[in-house]
C-alpha cells in the first residue's frame, strides 16, 4: 500500500464519515441510489430525498412496478432529471433481465442505464468489495492538489491522467476504507474554496500545497458566456385548479409537468421574470396569469391535466415551475422579481 493510501485509511477510521444512511450495508440496491443521487449533488441535499425514495420504493422490485410520474414527483426539486429516468429504466432491466439481482462487476453495472465508469466502480466497491477506482468530482480535485496535475478535469488528457493516478494509488486491501477516505477528504477537508489543508493527512505530500498554489489546481472550466434563453409560460387558473401540459420524454425537464410554453403575446396578467439557470445556458421565464370561467374552458387537450393548485405543487414538476406555484397558493404573485438557481444537465 502507498503511502498515501496508507495516511488515507487511517485518518479515515478516526476523522472520516460512518453514519450517512448509506453506509453499513451491503445492499447493492440502497448503493446504488445513493450512487446516482450524488452525481453531481451534495449530500446535505441527498440526504431527505434518499429516506423519502427509500420509504415509498424499498426495493429494486417496488421501483420497477412504479410509474414513472411517481418516481419524478420524488424526485423533483432534486435536479438532473434524466437521472430519475434512467434510474427508473435500470430498476426495469434489473428485475426483468436479471430477476432483481444486480450485477456485481463495474463493467456489467456499467451496462445499466445512468451508470458511468466511476459511478459504477463505487457500487462494486461498497455492494461487493470490489477492487476499483473511482473517480468523481471530489476525488479529481484530491488528486489533480496532491499529484499538481494541470488543466481542466473535463479534458480528456487531464482525465486521462488522473484516472492513471486513481489507478496507481489503489491498494491491494482496506479497498472501501480508501474509497470512502478520498470522498470524505474531497467533501470536508479538500475542498474547492478555502481547503482545510492544516486537517489535511497528506499534506506533507501534497504538491499543490507545498507550491502555495491549491487554489490553482484543479484548473477551472474554461469560461463560456452562457447563452440567454427565453420562455413565455401561461398560468391558466380555473376555480382553484392550473393546467398542467406533460413535456416530451426526453430533453429538459423530460416527463415532468409544466405550465404551457406560449406566446409572449397571449392574453393575460404579465408577471416578472423568474431567471432559472441551468449547466449550460440560463432561462428567463415570463410567467403570464389568466383566469377562465368553468363554462368556457372544461376539458384538457390530451397530454394535459386540471389540477388544484395545493395538488400540482406536490407533482412531478420542475424546480420554477413549484416556486410559481407556491407563490400562488399564498397568494403572493408577485410583487418582486423571483430568482431560483438550480444546475441542471443539458
Amino acid at each position: 500500500m502507498s503511502a498515501f493510501a496508507t495516511k488515507l485509511v487511517r485518518w479515515q477510521a478516526c476523522h472520516g464519515r460512518h453514519d450517512l444512511p448509506w453506509q453499513r450495508t451491503r445492499d447493492p440496491y440502497r448503493i446504488w441510489l445513493s450512487e446516482v443521487m450524488l452525481q453531481q449533488t451534495q449530500v446535505a441535499t441527498v440526504i431527505p430525498y434518499y429516506r423519502k425514495f427509500l420509504a415509498r420504493f424499498p426495493n429494486v422490485k417496488s421501483l420497477a412496478k412504479a410509474k414513472l410520474d411517481d418516481v419524478l414527483t420524488l424526485w423533483s426539486g432534486l435536479g438532473y432529471y434524466t437521472r430519475a429516468r434512467n434510474l427508473h429504466a435500470a430498476a426495469r432491466t434489473v428485475v426483468a433481465e436479471r430477476r432483481g439481482r444486480f450485477p456485481q462487476t463495474r463493467e456489467e453495472l456499467e451496462s445499466l442505464p445512468g451508470l458511468g465508469r466511476s459511478t459504477a466502480a463505487a457500487i462494486a466497491v461498497f455492494a461487493f468489495g470490489a477492487r476499483e477506482a473511482i473517480l468523481d468530482g471530489n476525488v479529481k480535485r484530491v488528486l489533480a492538489r496532491h499529484f499538481a496535475v494541470r488543466g481542466f478535469p473535463g479534458d480528456k488528457r487531464v482525465e486521462k491522467r488522473l484516472w492513471a493516478l486513481a489507478e496507481s494509488e489503489l491498494p491491494v486491501k482496506s479497498v472501501e476504507t480508501y474509497t470512502q477516505a478520498l470522498m470524505d477528504l474531497g467533501a470536508g477537508i479538500c475542498t474547492r474554496a478555502k481547503p482545510a489543508c492544516g486537517k489535511c493527512p497528506v499534506s506533507v505530500t501534497c504538491k499543490a500545497w507545498a507550491l502555495k498554489k491549491t487554489g490553482d489546481y484543479p484548473a477551472p472550466r474554461p469560461r463560456k458566456r452562457r447563452p440567454v434563453k427565453e420562455t413565455s409560460m401561461l398560468m391558466l387558473l380555473r376555480d382553484g385548479e392550473v393546467l398542467l401540459e406533460k413535456r416530451p420524454p426526453t430533453g429538459v425537464w423530460g416527463g415532468l409537468w409544466s405550465f404551457l410554453e406560449v406566446d409572449p403575446a397571449s392574453e393575460g396578467r404579465t408577471l416578472p421574470v423568474l431567471r432559472h439557470e441551468f449547466t449550460h445556458f440560463t432561462l428567463d421565464i415570463t410567467p403570464i396569469l389568466r383566469s377562465v370561467g368553468t363554462a368556457s374552458l372544461n376539458a384538457a387537450e390530451p397530454g394535459q391535466i386540471w389540477l388544484p393548485v395545493e395538488e400540482a405543487i406536490g407533482a412531478a414538476v420542475p424546480a420554477p415551475v413549484r416556486k410559481l406555484l407556491v407563490a400562488l397558493d399564498s397568494g403572493r404573485l408577485l410583487g418582486e422579481p423571483l430568482a431560483l438557481e438550480e444546475t441542471l444537465e443539458d
